[in-house]
Order: structure tokens, then C-alpha cells, then sequence
């Protein structure tokens, strides 16, 4: 009886392999460091015109340059990492090297955020003759037109002719100086209310938001599942990061889950409230409302539900309040207590902030 049993199970198991979605096999490989992943309004790379079909086929590869108009665009470096380029600017990729990615910003402004950065890995961005070598997990913001270097979270190494300066988190560098290059402190507020770092912000929440559902569907490493990388969700048309293990927190303070933790992730993200696990607890659908990919398929929560623009109810909370339902998905600390499902930090409470993992 154990012999007929075990060949059922293994086709079982065979069956949902071969039933796993095409484009799972391959997802964590399409995606290579300048692969284009967002584009809105005016923008090219080369003499190709970028639209949103561009998504996740164009690439900018060394010693092309990407142009915005009145337009913005969201390129992939290593897993983990992003580079958004704002209006009116113009940046040249430099090399794709996994072990040494450099772009330069020629004219106009744009951000690097890294949510996890390894031991090899080296990101450089050059700005009117400065190198900054971005050394930590963190936000890094650049503006060539006025020749600026910020360090949002993190810290940078600029290294200017013959001056190298260290510039620590909450603190900026201004290359126009005259004589000893020295880092000052910002209102970092002023800066978050900037266009460019309101657009990183959301980018980075809707990839979060994708995160999740792709850790579902690949639910403690099942069929399709490659390790980590980045994996392209049709329904959010774009590539989002699974780390291989654990949950990381990237600089806004959203939270990226691998797949063996996907049971921790929240239903829902800005609003109303929060819940963890399975399909159950509230669903806040926010954003854009009724939003179809270029294939014509409506863009969807992480929860997995079309977007609408009422707030839905599905099933009840889990059932043990504690540590799975304290702490918001951004920021509080998902060990953290307060029981129930209204307890705990809230949406922007807790602990955990950004650049740390479990």
C-alpha cells in the first residue's frame, strides 16, 4: 500500500511542476543589471523611444545613454537595487559588471536605493568628474545640475580629483566647494518632499507590494521558485526582488520577503491597517484604481485581488493575535508584541525601519 501511495504523491508533485506558469522558469534570469522596469512620461534610451511595453525588455547597457523629458524611468542593478532617473536628465550607463556597476549623470537628478548590498558588489555613480562609491544598504540621491551628492541612509565614499570625503547618512556634499571638501548635514524633510524621492517612494511600495505576491506564489520555495533575484509579476507589469531568505526592510521602510517567509506578509499597505498571513484579515486597495498592464490585464494588489476603489473584507484574522499582527508593513517590527489586530505600531510605527533584515 506505501508503494501506490508514494507514485501518487510524486506525480502530484511532478504534475504541479509542469503546471507552474511559463514564465516563472526563467523569470529570475531575464532580468540583467540595466534592464528598464518603470517609464512614464518622456523618455529614451538611445533613439528608442520608451513606453511601457519597453518594460522589462529595453535595457540600458554600457556606453548608452538614457533622456527624460518631462518623464521619469526606473532601471534594475543587481537584485535588490535601483536606479531612478528624474525629469529633464540624462544618465550614461558606464558598466553592468556585477562586481562593478557604474553609470554617470551627465545633466539633471536620480536616485540609488539599496535594499541589500553584498560583499562584492560596488556601485558607482559619477557626477561632473566625482566618483561616489555607495558603501551600505541605504537611499543615496544625486543632482548634476547643481552638483550635489545626498546621503538619505547609508554612507558614500566621494572621491573628487585628489580629495576623498565620507559621507554618512542625513548629510550632503556639495562639489562646488572651493578648497577642502567637507559633508554637512540637510533638512532632510524639505528633500522628501521633492518630486523625484515622492516618485522612489511609491516605486519602491508597489514593488513591494509585488513582492508579496510573488512570495506567495512561490510559497516556501515551490514550483518555480530559483532562489533569489528578481522575478517578473505580469499583474504589477514589472520585475520585483525575492531575497533568498528572510525579510529586509529598503530605505522607505518596506518590507521584502523571500518566499519561506511569506506567511509574515501583510494583506494591505497605506491606510486603513494591516494584517499577516494567508488571505485573510482587510484589504485596502489604493493606488491607481482600475489600472491595466499594455496587455490589458488589470494591475492587482499583493493580496492578489483586482484593484477597486472600495475597501473589502475577506475572511476572518488569524486567529492567535501577537507577534504575526503586531507592527506595520512599513517599519514595526513583525516579533514585536500588541496583539489583536489593531494592535502593535500601526502603519508607520514600530521598530524596524529600513536597511535591516531578519
Amino acid at each position: 500500500m506505501k508503494l501506490p501511495r508514494l507514485k501518487m504523491l510524486l506525480g502530484f508533485l511532478l504534475a504541479t511542476f509542469l503546471t507552474a506558469p511559463a514564465w516563472a522558469a526563467d523569470a529570475a534570469d531575464r532580468a540583467l543589471p540595466g534592464t528598464l522596469n518603470y517609464v512614464e512620461g518622456q523618455a529614451s534610451i538611445a533613439d528608442q523611444v520608451l513606453d511601457a511595453k519597453s518594460v522589462g525588455s529595453a535595457s540600458l547597457e554600457p556606453g548608452q545613454t538614457l533622456t527624460t523629458g518631462n518623464g521619469k524611468a526606473e532601471i534594475l542593478l543587481t537584485p535588490g537595487v535601483f536606479l531612478r532617473v528624474g525629469d529633464n536628465s540624462t544618465v550614461k550607463m558606464v558598466s553592468t559588471n556585477l562586481t562593478g556597476i557604474e553609470a554617470d549623470l551627465e545633466k539633471g537628478q536620480a536616485t540609488v536605493e539599496i535594499a541589500e548590498l553584498h560583499q562584492y558588489n560596488q556601485f558607482r555613480l559619477d557626477e561632473d568628474g566625482a566618483a561616489t562609491y555607495m558603501l551600505k544598504d541605504g537611499l543615496y540621491a544625486f543632482d548634476a545640475d547643481h552638483d550635489q551628492v545626498r546621503v538619505l541612509k547609508g554612507e558614500a565614499l566621494v572621491q573628487d580629483y585628489d580629495q576623498q570625503v565620507k559621507v554618512k547618512g542625513g548629510h550632503e556634499l556639495d562639489l562646488n566647494q572651493t578648497g577642502h571638501l567637507k559633508a554637512v548635514k540637510f533638512d532632510k524633510n524639505t528633500y522628501e518632499a521633492s518630486d523625484l524621492y515622492r516618485f522612489s517612494d511609491l516605486r519602491s511600495s508597489y514593488l513591494a507590494e509585488a513582492n508579496v505576491d510573488m512570495a506567495r506564489q512561490y510559497y516556501a520555495g515551490g514550483p518555480g521558485w530559483y532562489g533569489p533575484g528578481w522575478y517578473w509579476d505580469p499583474w504589477f507589469w514589472s520585475y520585483t526582488w525575492l531575497p533568498g531568505d528572510g525579510i529586509f526592510y529598503d530605505p522607505f521602510g518596506w518590507g521584502f520577503y523571500s518566499p519561506w517567509f511569506a506567511g509574515y506578509a501583510p494583506i494591505f499597505y497605506r491606510g486603513y491597517g494591516y494584517g499577516y498571513g494567508g488571505i485573510y484579515g482587510f484589504r485596502n486597495y489604493v493606488h491607481n484604481l482600475n489600472t491595466v498592464s499594455p496587455t490589458g490585464q488589470p494591475l492587482r494588489t499583493a493580496g492578489g485581488m483586482p484593484r477597486s476603489s472600495h475597501l473589502g473584507v475577506a475572511g476572518p484574522s488569524f486567529p492567535n493575535s501577537g507577534s504575526l499582527r503586531a507592527g506595520g508593513f512599513r517599519g514595526g517590527s513583525i516579533h514585536s508584541g500588541g496583539g489583536g489586530f489593531g494592535g502593535g505600531g500601526g502603519f508607520h510605527g514600530g521598530g524596524v525601519g529600513g536597511g535591516g533584515h531578519h
